[in-house]
């Protein structure tokens, strides 16, 4: 199971990826980025990405599921750990040269860390980088 370096070294490998990063959407902070950042500044991208995550997960209408609200876990018996799902799966920001991809990691605690995904428009294929994206969320070991 991958960790954070070597799970953001494998989103570089993706066709027109700029930059990638792991952030802590409570705190902004990014526990790890390799790349470029727009503007230049990792930091500062965590911060603002964070910023959108926390307003997508916090939403009540983005939040709800097909079936409703119920607050309540998906998972196994009753005692068996379950993973906690997050209320949005990913963000997609498109502009006019590039593509933000925001995933959230799935962990069987209260897990509020996503990655953060920039990929050149011309050269990336989002389809792709969504699927593999979300892949590499599902390995990620975090700690």
């Amino acid at each position: 199971m991958p960790g954070i370096d070597e799970s953001l070294l494998e989103a570089m490998r993706l066709p027109g990826a700029r930059g990638a990063s792991v952030v802590d959407w409570i705190s902004g902070l990014a526990l790890g980025a390799v790349g470029d950042a727009p503007g230049g500044d990792a930091e500062a991208t965590a911060a603002e990405t964070a910023e959108l995550a926390r307003l997508a997960t916090e939403s009540g209408v983005l939040a709800l599921t097909g079936g409703g609200d119920t607050g309540e876990t998906t998972g196994g018996s009753p005692g068996a750990p379950s993973d906690k799902e997050p209320p949005v799966q990913d963000l997609i920001i498109t502009n006019a040269d590039s593509y933000h991809l925001l995933r959230f990691v799935t962990t069987t605690f209260d897990s509020t860390v996503f990655v953060h995904l920039w990929l050149d428009r011309s050269e990336g294929n989002l389809a792709l980088a969504r699927i593999r994206l979300a892949e590499m969320a599902d390995r990620l070991v975090l700690g």
